[in-house]
């Protein structure tokens, strides 16, 4: 199964993932990245932060961003070449985060697609802004 190639995409098209993170997402995201920051994993440290708890990394959003990407839109085969991120509020544990792509523009002479990536938590809030660059999976050779 492959995802959509770039004759298959339309500008406007769009698809989303949707997450509740839980205290071991952060942990795990953790311990997979060496990220160890008290901020994530230390709720007494996190407490004296400007968040007064716990966050989860900005990087776990990100990677629901990645998620829609590589099993959605455009789906399998896509190759991720460039993302831009900013973090505009924090995730915290119990959170259910929606990421959401959608095609922009279609660069067909480069076979790429510019994707706008967002991430909003269950009140709506915007939580990540950002913009890939794809190269859409290509159709099966014929034999």
């Amino acid at each position: 199964m492959i995802g959509k190639t770039i004759d298959q995409l339309k500008v406007g098209d769009s698809d989303r993932f949707s997450k509740t993170v839980t205290d071991a997402d952060i942990y795990l995201f953790a311990g997979v990245t060496g990220d160890l920051n008290p901020a994530h994993i230390d709720e007494t440290y996190a407490q004296g932060t400007f968040f007064k708890t716990r966050i989860a990394h900005g990087m776990l959003s990100a990677g629901f961003v990645s998620a829609v990407i590589g099993t959605r839109l455009p789906g399998p085969g896509t190759v991720y070449m460039r993302q831009t991120l900013d973090f505009l509020a924090p995730v915290r544990i119990g959170d259910t985060v929606t990421a959401t792509v959608e095609v922009v523009e279609k660069i067909e002479e480069k076979k790429r697609v510019r994707l706008k990536t967002t991430c909003v938590n269950q009140e709506g809030v915007k939580v990540l802004d950002g913009e890939a660059l794809v190269s859409p999976p290509r159709p099966p050779k014929s034999a």
